[in-house]
Order: C-alpha cells, then sequence, then structure tokens
C-alpha cells in the first residue's frame, strides 16, 4: 500500500492510499480519483514530506495514542464516504462485473461490492486491481 498527497483543481488537499504507485496511475488516468469536498476528478499529487517511522514512540505529532484512533478512524470514514458515493454497488456480482470492465466487456466505472476471500485472490491473480474497505468500528453492530 501506499499513500499519496493529493490536490484537486481547485486547491483542495486531502490523502489517499492505493495498492501501489502503478494503481494509482491507473486509476488517475481513468479520473477515477476524487477530491472528497468537491467532487472534482481533475487530482494530482502535491507536495509531501517522508514519514520516518520511528521505534518506540507511542506518541505521534505530540498526541497521545488514544487521540489518535479516534483521528485514524475518522479519515477512514471519510475515504469509504468518497469511495461508496462515486461507485456503483453491484453487489455480490463485484467478482464478474470486475472482470467484465478490466476485459474491456462493460463501460470502465467505479463498482463496489462483496467478494469471499478466494475470490477476490482470484481477482488479484488475473491482474485485476481491487480493494478492500476497511471495516469501521460501527461495521461490527
Amino acid at each position: 500500500m501506499i499513500k499519496y498527497r493529493l490536490r484537486c483543481a481547485c486547491g483542495h488537499e486531502f490523502e489517499a492510499w492505493f495498492p501501489s504507485g502503478a494503481s494509482y496511475e491507473a486509476q488517475a488516468e481513468k479520473r477515477q480519483v476524487c477530491c472528497p469536498d468537491c467532487g472534482d476528478r481533475d487530482v494530482g499529487k502535491a507536495v509531501m514530506a517522508p514519514n520516518v517511522a520511528v521505534r518506540g514512540r507511542d506518541q505521534e505529532d505530540g498526541l497521545p495514542a488514544e487521540a489518535i484512533r479516534p483521528q485514524f478512524v475518522a479519515a477512514l470514514r471519510e475515504v469509504r464516504r468518497c469511495l461508496l458515493a462515486t461507485a456503483e454497488d453491484v453487489g455480490p456480482r463485484f467478482p464478474e462485473e470486475a472482470r467484465k470492465i478490466h476485459h474491456g466487456e462493460a463501460e470502465a466505472r467505479g463498482i463496489c461490492g462483496t467478494a469471499s476471500g478466494e475470490e477476490a485472490r482470484a481477482l488479484l491473480d488475473e491482474g485485476i486491481e481491487i480493494v478492500a474497505l476497511p471495516a469501521l468500528p460501527e461495521d461490527a453492530n
């Protein structure tokens, strides 16, 4: 996974995670990356400082660990909201529809749905880029 700091044509900056640099490039070329603030799809990389991990630290940016978790969960909620707002929910047809899009048999578009672990591995083995959305605390309720 790789995290990029991105900027839309309106000047909004945000961060997004991608399975690889190539995945970002492919999604950006197809205008599948959108600004969570305004929905603009004219998005490019912004200047980003490197993130260096320091062992033994229980704080980041001077915040206690218990203060970081809510910020992380809030960021995940925003990522999910943006992704799901721009994707067509194809439900359990996800593996089939992803293959059709990959092979040019269906319109290229953002989709979401469900796939078993085995189906997801098969898609990845076929070179079809997919991303599993992380579970959030409210998903357990």
